[in-house]
Order: C-alpha cells, then sequence, then structure tokens
C-alpha cells in the first residue's frame, strides 16, 4: 500500500541557469542511495545528450528517493529537476504545479539573477513553502552575507536560515535534506474520495509506448483500472504502475500525494494532453482540476530538407519529436525556392536550436531554416483581422489598414560597467525603458521590447556586451500598432521567399543593405552579372551587383588578325545578354542559412 500522507514530500528545484540545480539533485541521489557509486554520472537526470553537452536542462525530470531521517521516520522524496532557461518555463510551471515546496537554489558568486526570480514568482503563485539554498559557498568569489542581503531585499524571503552547500564537493546535503523534511508541509488528500491525478508530463517510450506521469490528489490508482481523462474524454486501462529511483520501478498502486508514471496503451501523446484530469471510468470525480494555459509559440521559422527527398523523412521525425514537446508545434508550407517544408512554432530561439539540433542529430536530416519571424496581427480595410506567421504570406499593402507587431517586458540584471553598452542595445532595438534600479552592485532594468527585435540576436548582443554577467527574462505584454513593412530580397529580378522579412520602416534601409551586401559575398559568381536588390513593394532601397565571371573564349586563336578575335568577343557579349534575360542563379544552400544567420551584426 502507498505511504502515509504525512511521510511523503513533493518538492521541486528552481533557480537560474548554471546555479547547480542538476548537480544538487546528483547529491541527493547519491546521499539517499538511489543509485550506487558505479551508476552515478554527472547531471544523471539529464538524460539527452544534448543536455549534457551544454550543460543546460531542456525536459524536467522526476525522481522518487527514500530518505531515514534523523526523526527515525523514512520519508519519501519526490524530487524534480527543472530547466532554468526562460525558454522552457513552461517546463517549470508543471513541476511546481505537482508539489508543495521548492528549494530555491542561488549561487553563491553569482546572486539574484532574473530567472531566479521569475521561477520564484512561479513558486509563490502555487502558494509553495520556499526553501532557500546558497550553492557554491566554496568557490574563492562566494559572498554569501552579499547573497543572504540579496534574497531578503529582491525576493523578499527570510535568508537567515538559507542551507549552505557547495553541491559539488557534497557540503551540506543532509542539512537540505532534513530542511526538505521539516519545513516543506506534506501534501493533502483523502484516499477513500474518486480518483483525481493531474498529467503533469508526457513523453513517448519505444518500448512502453507512452508513458504519463501523474500527480495523484485523490483517490488511489491501480494495475488493471479503467482510467478516464477527463478534458479528452478517451478511456483506457492501465497496464502499468511505477515510479523512477531513477530506474523504473513497478508499483501496485499509487496513493494520493504520490508522483508516478502509468502506462495505458497510448500509442498517441496527443491524447494524452499534459494538465488533463485522470480520474476512474466507473467512479469519475465531479469536477476536473485547473490544468494549465496553452503554451502560445513565441517565434515562427520554416524548416526544409536540404534535399527534397527527405521530406517524409522530416514529416515523421517531427511528429516523434512532437511527441515529447507538447510546445512544439508545426504545418506544412511550401515555398518557391526550398521546395516543401513545414513552419514551426517555438517558445523562443534557444528552443528552435535545440529542437534543429536534436532533429539534425537524432534523425540523421540536414536542414534549412528559415529567418525567425513572430505572429503579427493585420487588420484589414473591411474590419477583418488575420494572424500572419510567414512573411511571405502577407496580402497586398493597398488593403491592410494597420500592424500590430507583439511586445514584451524584459528583466534585465547586469553589473555596472556594462550598463551604458546594454541601454544603448535597448534604445537601439527601438525599447521603451520603464525602471532602472540597483540591487547589492547590480542594475536591475525593465525594458518594454517589440519581440521582433529580440528573436534574432539579442540573447547573444546581450551576453558579448556584458561579458556573459547579464541575465535575461521576458513574458509578453500583447500587441501593440507598429509602422511595419514587408521586404523582399530580389536575385537577378526574382524574389526569393525565403529571405523576405518583415522589418520596422526605420530599420529597413540599413538591414536591406546590410542583406544585400552579405550575400554578394555568399552567391557565387556566374557567367553573366547578378543584380542583388534589397525592395519594399516597388521601391528598390539597396542594391549589390555581383561582377560576372569571364571565360577566355579567345583562348584558341595564335595570333592572325585582330577581327577574328573582335568577331568572337561579340559573339560572346550576345551570349551573355541573352543569358542574363533567361539565365537562373543557383544560390547554394549555404548562402541561405549564413544570409539568415547574419541577426544584424552591422
Amino acid at each position: 500500500m502507498s505511504n502515509p500522507l504525512n511521510l511523503i514530500r513533493n518538492f521541486s528545484i528552481i533557480a537560474h541557469i548554471d546555479h547547480g540545480k542538476s548537480t544538487l539533485a546528483d547529491r541527493l541521489i547519491q546521499r539517499t542511495g538511489g543509485l550506487t557509486d558505479r551508476e552515478m554520472t554527472a547531471q544523471v537526470l539529464d538524460n539527452m545528450d544534448i543536455e549534457k553537452e551544454r550543460g543546460i536542462t531542456i525536459k524536467a525530470q522526476t525522481v522518487r528517493l527514500d530518505y531515514p531521517a534523523k526523526d527515525g521516520n523514512t520519508y519519501t522524496l519526490n524530487l524534480m529537476d527543472t530547466p532554468g532557461h526562460v525558454d522552457f518555463a513552461y517546463e517549470v510551471s508543471r513541476a511546481l504545479a505537482a508539489c508543495e515546496g521548492a528549494l530555491l537554489v542561488v549561487d553563491a558568486a553569482q546572486g539574484v539573477e532574473a530567472q531566479t526570480l521569475a521561477n520564484v514568482y512561479q513558486s509563490i503563485e502555487h502558494d509553495h513553502e520556499i526553501v532557500p539554498v546558497i550553492n557554491k559557498i566554496d568557490l574563492p568569489a562566494a559572498e554569501v552575507e552579499q547573497v543572504k542581503t540579496e534574497i531578503e531585499e529582491i525576493i523578499g524571503l527570510p535568508a537567515d536560515n538559507a542551507v549552505l552547500t557547495s553541491a559539488k564537493s557534497g557540503i551540506g546535503i543532509d542539512e537540505v535534506l532534513e530542511a526538505i523534511v521539516t519545513r516543506i508541509p506534506p501534501p493533502k488528500g483523502d484516499a477513500n474520495a474518486p480518483l483525481k491525478a493531474m498529467l503533469v508530463d508526457s513523453w513517448y517510450d519505444p518500448y512502453l509506448g507512452v508513458v504519463i506521469l501523474v500527480r495523484i490528489i485523490d483517490g488511489v490508482l491501480k494495475k488493471g483500472q479503467q482510467i478516464k481523462f477527463m478534458q479528452a474524454g478517451t478511456m483506457h486501462l492501465v497496464d502499468r504502475v511505477g515510479c523512477m529511483r531513477p530506474k523504473i520501478e513497478n508499483l501496485p498502486d499509487l496513493g494520493p500525494g504520490e508522483v508516478g508514471f502509468i502506462t495505458a496503451q497510448i500509442k498517441d501523446v496527443s491524447q494524452a494532453r499534459v494538465g488533463d484530469t485522470i480520474t476512474d471510468a466507473k467512479r469519475p470525480a465531479e469536477k476536473a482540476l485547473a490544468g494549465f494555459k496553452e503554451v502560445q509559440p513565441v517565434v515562427f521559422c520554416g524548416l526544409f530538407p536540404t534535399d527534397a527527398a527527405d521530406f517524409e523523412k522530416l514529416r515523421d521525425s517531427i511528429s516523434k519529436l512532437r511527441l515529447n514537446d507538447a510546445s512544439f508545434s508545426f504545418e506544412t508550407e511550401s515555398s518557391a525556392a526550398l521546395g516543401f517544408g513545414f513552419r514551426c512554432g517555438f517558445l523562443g530561439l534557444l528552443h528552435l536550436e535545440i529542437i534543429q539540433e536534436r532533429l539534425s542529430r537524432e534523425y540523421d536530416l540536414d536542414l534549412i531554416t528559415t529567418a525567425p519571424s513572430v505572429v503579427y496581427h493585420v487588420h484589414m480595410n473591411d474590419g477583418s483581422m488575420q494572424e500572419l506567421h510567414n512573411p511571405a504570406d502577407m496580402p497586398d499593402p493597398v488593403r491592410i489598414s494597420a500592424i500590430d507587431e507583439p511586445w514584451i517586458e524584459a528583466t534585465i540584471y547586469v553589473p555596472d560597467e556594462y550598463l551604458g553598452s546594454l541601454l544603448k542595445l535597448c534604445q537601439d532595438r527601438r525599447g521603451i525603458q520603464k525602471n532602472l534600479t540597483y540591487v547589492g552592485g547590480r542594475a536591475q532594468i525593465t525594458y518594454e521590447l517589440p519581440l521582433n527585435e529580440v528573436v534574432f540576436d539579442f540573447y547573444d548582443r546581450l551576453k558579448s556586451i556584458s561579458r556573459g554577467y547579464a541575465s535575461f527574462d521576458y513574458h509578453q505584454i500583447g500587441h501593440r500598432p507598429g509602422d511595419l513593412v514587408k521586404m523582399n530580397v530580389l536575385v537577378n529580378a526574382d524574389p526569393v521567399d525565403a529571405l523576405s522579412m518583415i522589418v520596422h520602416r526605420s530599420a529597413a534601409e540599413a538591414r536591406g543593405r546590410h542583406m544585400c551586401e552579405r550575400l554578394k559575398d555568399l552567391i557565387p559568381r556566374h557567367l553573366f552579372k547578378i543584380p542583388i536588390q534589397a525592395a519594399i513593394g516597388g521601391k528598390v532601397i539597396a542594391r549589390e551587383t555581383i561582377a560576372a565571371l569571364r571565360k577566355d573564349v579567345t583562348a584558341k586563336c595564335y595570333g592572325g588578325d585582330a577581327s577574328r578575335k573582335r568577331k568572337l568577343l561579340d559573339k560572346q557579349k550576345e551570349g551573355k545578354k541573352r543569358m542574363r534575360e533567361y539565365g537562373s542563379v543557383s544560390i547554394p544552400q549555404e548562402a541561405f542559412i549564413a544570409a539568415l544567420r547574419m541577426g544584424d551584426d552591422n
């Protein structure tokens, strides 16, 4: 039978990127004997290669640990390790919904950063007990007292009883475990009530089919039980119940307050929607749980296979990735320059990069990505409104009355010496400054920025300006009207739809000139002159010309009359003229990718 409620603790670990969440999770697993020393690896819960290489967590992972506490009881701890990056904030919110408390990990050298704050606010919304843990106290640059002051001043949590640890060297791990047991409240729930379980996550396992992570609120979930998904309205038979320790362990049932997984012969993850409520088919709960708000993609871009024959393979691979990542959406699209591909929606540029890298690694695909764009609201003269995901689909400007673009509110923390360049960066990107305060020797800036100025390379520029010390977090604040135009790129008078983009009128000329210069270096020379133009409607705003290659047609003339050479050269001239009229320019794939990568580093 499942554990008594007072001996269960559900908690997640939240922090900014690189503050040591996954390392702390490793130490807790090791200390409670979840894995032997031989089985331990660094970041044991990060099970994707790409997570280990980049040293970041992408998927929230869960593990059950048994801890014999000092009071003589053995507690069941359900730990959720969450990502720190702003693009994966939805993973954090789901993990927090399944917990009663959180360990807030703060780096003793870096202090409180933007994402620390964002995650704390999410945790407070769920009414959690938060235990501050100051990590990396053995670093030479550690300033424990200053970090305690920051926690009290910025977050407003009392930090006098913060647990001091070094997850890497294993200092203070016992204190962390005791703090979990004594300070995080046990879950509530009624074993005799009708079954009510929250679907926290689902993923596809090639051997087990769809695996569903659940948190039981009321009732008991048993093997062989007929269950119903309240949102989807589908019925399934449970064929396996268990938990991760981190290895899979089968259990007879899961009771109130417990976190575990089930399989129920579900073939398609889209049937197991995250946030759905699972109940007993014969004795259903009256009302479903609140669930999670739908994830809205923020950045869109086209993914096309380099080889058109790989289209079906790309479709299969994208569908499989979608199984494990509910926040990623896609639909088919075609382009004159690139053939058939998919228009995909992501939560941010890191999310886009990770998906792209996983497609090329796990499914061996060679892809071209079009310029990232955001969702615009296009208001037509007849009073209707269209959502525009792809700049190539923009209606005729004569029929448009206004275009609204999405805006975000960004919170940036930055050391004082980089403040000037950072303010200039935000001003250049049409930012509106809302607030500037000082917290513990660092500036905290709040800016409102148009999202399409952020998706290109804002984050990279921010990191390079501040030498990696700035931290950045944002949330959307709705659409606002903007003076936006569609900029086309024409190569040899043919528009290349993969390179068209929507830009603010004030930045169009600079962006167009930069794009033309870039393409001039990237497109190889042909036997005829190639004009490259950037145009808004019928007006050309920038132009570069690629000079023609010249074939030596007089090579076979040894001496003799000059008129023979003249005749051959005139013939070549005629041919070149004709070729320029009909000649099609082949743009290599690398040129596309390099032109789109440019962001705007001018």
